[in-house]
């Protein structure tokens, strides 16, 4: 596991976990389709269940998110997919 500074705090995250965030980071407010999280995070030549990109998302709001009902980082675009928040 890896370990990241959240508002101070300190979390240990999965490689996965930890991939999925760094992607984000370097491209908020950006909008990722579960596919397109696929290509950029696992890579083309490995087969992955498209949900299987909400059970990381799922686990990466757990482990970052003060309320994973209300998401402040990590949001979901209704019917397209993923976006980190932009920087206010």
């Amino acid at each position: 596991s890896y370990e990241v500074s959240v508002d101070g705090g300190r979390i240990d995250l999965g490689p996965t976990e930890l991939k999925l965030l760094l992607f984000f980071t370097r491209h908020p407010g950006r909008v990722y389709t579960r596919d397109q999280l696929l290509d950029y995070v696992w890579g083309d030549e490995t087969f992955v269940e498209p949900r299987t990109v909400d059970v990381h998302i799922s686990r990466l709001r757990l482990a970052i998110e003060k309320d994973k009902e209300k998401p402040q980082y990590i949001l979901t675009v209704r019917g397209i997919g993923y976006k980190f928040a932009d920087e206010k």
